[in-house]
């Protein structure tokens, strides 16, 4: 036998033995991906959870942007929940635009039988919740009171106590409506505000003897879901009144529905001068609209900065940065230049690129009309700039964000607010606020979300039904004290007599009382 026929032999053996194995592996796998099959996102998008078969865009970071950490504290140096993010960096609203079901809707509006806000909630006001939802009044006023003593500056569990201490008795209501999930600094700003009012009047004379009882919902600052949580409130008899909404558009959109129905809304935020023109008789507003912040920061920048060229930063896709954009050029014409305008909100916006053109156009100003959603685009304009031109920014720019991104490079720069604490120091609701509250200070959105729920007070106490809250803000002896000053309201729904406060950022200095982490702060200017 030759040398070849043993090696031959083998392969004949190798070749009968496992050629079969690998044939029968590959029907295996071949059966597995039919079976089971494996779906690849297209690069650059993410799924959505919401809506498993669409995905949403997933920004990419160009070479000019700036990093911006999640912010862990507010411009108060309190702690603050981290929001879950529910819209994109171009400032859209990512939140499904798709009908809540009745169940989806009740799920975002709480007496005090759940939580709204994005945190992990302590064992204590969790307990609270439980029994509040299984009506043991004495064990939820219990926990939530200890819930308190450890964290005082939480409003939820605040206004879910003093529900809890009406029990079952007879109450007057009414709503607040925030963006709790995407906005969490501005939401409990504004149920610090609300809560105040309620705990004031219920710890005294009460409304006439009847105690105020108080609804949160959350509305992510969403037109669609907030004209949804707009209808079960309308739907509920007995919701006198909201405080609410939060931007502009959702309170325009959501507007419609409180005229058509007849139930008071009051917002403590929404500035666009389209709700001077198009809102109806049951939306009013204790903010001062945008024509008022836009003259003051015009006449700043002419009479005090002595500069005429000006470039404005703006959302196309935010009715309150047109309206303030538009208001603010409006004021600045008879003497001022506007060297060119830019969209914070553009996909293709890059802040390096645009504060060059500014410079090479002669601007001397940068103006930052930035809603919420693009106040990332406008910090990096912040950054970018270096404080070669000087800047000036709208009420959404005062900002924890503001303090700890913009940091030094955001140092000077002037922003237009309602109200500022340095304003009245020692007015009595500031004293109540700290008793309430702790060292936290409180700011212009808590005062005038305090000042709207006053205003339904003082007309729930005048006749305590829908069209006799409507008839008592509209009357032109309607008054009352506010945070800081005199509440009455024109027949547009505007504030009377509403004025504006310029505050500029400083580096920060420890005083003993008023500590803020960042290092910088807003203070108020002369």
């Amino acid at each position: 036998m030759s040398e070849s026929e043993p090696r031959n032999k083998r392969i004949l053996f190798i070749f009968f033995v496992f050629f079969p194995l690998f044939i029968g592996l590959a029907f295996l796998l071949a059966w597995l991906s039919v079976k089971y099959p494996k779906t690849t996102p297209v690069s650059g998008t993410t799924p959505n959870p919401s809506n498993p078969n669409v995905s949403v865009s997933t920004p990419t970071s160009s070479s000019t942007e700036v990093s911006v950490p999640t912010p862990t504290s507010s411009s108060t140096g309190e702690s603050v929940p981290v929001p879950i993010p529910t819209s994109s960096s171009t400032g859209e609203s990512l939140t499904t635009s798709n009908p809540l079901n009745t169940q989806d809707v009740q799920g975002r509006i709480s007496f005090g039988e759940k939580s709204l806000i994005p945190q992990v909630v302590s064992p204590n006001k969790q307990a609270g919740i439980d029994a509040i939802a299984a009506k043991k009044w004495p064990e939820a006023i219990t926990k939530l009171q200890e819930s308190l003593r450890d964290k005082p500056n939480d409003p939820e569990a605040r206004i879910f106590l003093n529900n809890a201490q009406i029990r079952d008795a007879k109450s007057y209501t009414i709503a607040v409506t925030v963006p709790l999930k995407n906005n969490a600094n501005g939401s409990l700003e504004i149920l610090r505000g609300v809560a105040q009012a309620q705990n004031q009047i219920n710890s005294s004379k009460k409304i006439q003897g009847v105690p105020l009882k108080v609804a949160i919902a959350s509305d992510d600052d969403d037109s669609e879901v907030a004209k949804q949580i707009a209808r079960a409130l309308v739907k509920n008899p007995d919701v006198l009144g909201v405080v609410g909404h939060y931007a502009s558009d959702v309170t325009l959109e959501a507007g419609q529905i409180y005229n058509s129905e007849q139930l008071v809304a009051i917002s403590a935020i929404s500035t666009s001068v389209e709700l001077s023109t198009n809102s109806k008789p049951y939306i009013f507003r204790t903010v001062p609209s945008d024509e008022v912040a836009a003259k003051k920061l015009a006449d700043y920048m002419i009479k005090d900065m002595q500069q005429k060229k000006v470039a404005v930063f703006f959302s196309s896709e935010s009715n309150y940065s047109k309206s303030l954009k538009s208001e603010f050029i409006k004021a600045i014409k008879p003497t001022g230049e506007v060297v060119n305008e830019f969209d914070l909100s553009d996909p293709n916006f890059s802040a390096a690129d645009s504060v060059q053109i500014a410079i090479s156009k002669d601007a001397k100003v940068l103006m930052l009309a930035a809603n919420t959603d693009t106040l990332n685009q406008a910090l990096q304009v912040v950054t970018v700039n270096k404080k070669r031109l000087k800047l000036l920014g709208g009420d959404d720019v005062y900002a924890p964000k503001t303090l700890q991104i913009g940091g030094d490079d955001a140092v000077d720069m002037v922003v237009a607010v309602p109200w500022h604490i340095d304003n009245d120091p020692a007015t009595s609701f500031l004293s109540i606020s700290e008793q309430l509250w702790g060292k936290v200070n409180v700011n212009w959105r808590t005062a005038l979300a305090y000042d709207a729920t006053q205003a339904l007070i003082v007309a729930i106490s005048r006749e305590p039904s829908r069209k006799g809250v409507q008839q008592a803000l509209s009357s032109g002896d309607f008054s009352t004290s506010g945070a800081f000053d005199n509440i009455r309201f024109l027949p547009t729904g505007d504030r009377r007599d509403a004025e504006v406060q310029l505050v500029k950022v400083v580096g920060d200095v420890y005083d003993g009382l008023r500590l803020r982490t960042t290092g910088y702060k807003f203070v108020k200017m002369p």
